[in-house]
């Protein structure tokens, strides 16, 4: 495992694709940014990309006013990252 101390989340450091049925430590990654930035209930960062992570993935790119697929993708991953780094929420 890779991973970086400068970053609120430290399971990885890899970026891939991530989607419904995904699983791993990218995915713990993801949801511990989606945690970080957006108020309300918090996602269990268990490293699966179920249909609660896709939801709270597809309110991420509403808020942030990007592609609403629910797909952690580049795009996204960007917008996570420095939304997890910021002391706001997207939403």
């Amino acid at each position: 495992m890779t991973t970086t101390d400068s970053q609120p989340c430290n399971f990885t450091i890899n970026r891939p694709t991530l989607k419904l049925g995904s699983s791993g430590e990218a995915v713990k990654q993801a949801q511990c940014y989606l945690n970080l930035s957006m108020q309300g209930d918090r996602l269990l960062e268990d490293g699966s990309f179920g249909p609660v992570t896709e939801a709270a993935t597809k309110r991420f790119q509403k808020c942030a006013e990007i592609t609403v697929d629910g797909i952690v993708a580049a795009q996204t991953w960007s917008f996570l990252t420095f939304w997890a780094n910021s002391p706001d929420f997207v939403c």
